[in-house]
């Protein structure tokens, strides 16, 4: 029987915890697949994906190859092709690629496990292709107004336009991350690195009711760490639901996002312990 391989991709990559999770996943299922993480620097992704070999089953998609995996994948996904990125390769056997993006449902479903509240408005700290995906699920949520705070809008230009074309037409404002004014908003999104979370930056978000922050580690970020009493959906859980849709698109079933999440908390408290 051929074994499978699967993979993470990105750069910088040493950080990820899909490999932890994807293989506790193959673990549960009793799947003797192997899965590691691999760093390929942008414009990098079609030499690594031309040199594949018939075991390799899939591919998960971090910064920077989102958007350039789109060019290189056979067919997309309707969800794809809306976001304009790629965070999932499935491989088939006859060497088909199939480009998906599931941090668009993954961020959805996150959202809703942490709150039931009616979201209306919104605000995406950053512009690149994870502020796109989550901008989009905010659509599916009902949000029908998001402002995204960039320091370059010129960079922000695909995010705009993609989260333009949804279906359900929201408005679409860009603004500085440097501004001093309060933020109001139902939700503040964040997909900047913690770097850039400047004082400033979190006091401003400080009246939101509901936090979400992609990042997962270094945690918690500033951001993170300033929303006690509030809502908080933190990066980890939007890693666990794309990861376990991912896993059922590899395998072609089902793990829970209970199991994913208890396995990357302890890799987190295993990184930084105390």
């Amino acid at each position: 029987m051929l074994s499978r391989r699967c993979g993470v991709l990105g750069d910088p990559i040493a950080h990820s915890l899909s490999p932890t999770l994807h293989r506790t996943a193959y673990a549960e299922l009793g799947l003797d697949w192997a899965y590691d993480a691999h760093r390929v620097p942008a414009g990098g992704l079609e030499e690594f994906v031309s040199g594949l070999g018939p075991q390799w089953r899939g591919l998960s998609l971090t910064m920077p190859l989102k958007r350039e995996a789109l060019a290189l994948v056979d067919r997309s996904t309707d969800r794809a092709r809306l976001a304009g990125a790629v965070n999932t390769v499935v491989l088939e056997d006859d060497g088909t690629r199939v480009g998906d993006n599931t941090d668009l449902p993954g961020a959805a479903a996150a959202i809703r496990e942490r709150t039931s509240a009616p979201l209306a408005t919104a605000v995406v700290l950053g512009g690149g292709a994870t502020a796109t995906s989550t901008g989009l699920a905010l659509a599916e949520l009902g949000v029908g107004s998001v402002e995204l705070l960039v320091r370059d809008a010129s960079r922000a230009a695909e995010t705009v336009a993609a989260l333009r074309s949804h279906p359900a037409g929201i408005d679409v404002r860009t603004g500085s991350l440097d501004a001093p004014d309060a933020l109001v908003a139902d939700i503040v999104v964040s997909t900047v690195p913690a770097g850039a979370q400047t004082s400033a930056l979190v006091e401003r978000c400080a009246a939101v009711p509901v936090v979400f922050e992609a990042v997962y580690d270094p945690w918690p970020t500033p951001l993170a760490a300033s929303a006690s009493g509030r809502t908080l959906v933190g990066g980890l859980d939007l890693l666990v639901h794309q990861a376990a849709l991912q896993v059922e698109l590899f395998t072609g079933r089902p793990v829970a996002v209970e199991l994913l999440r208890d396995a990357g908390e302890r890799a987190l408290a295993a990184r930084n312990p105390g």
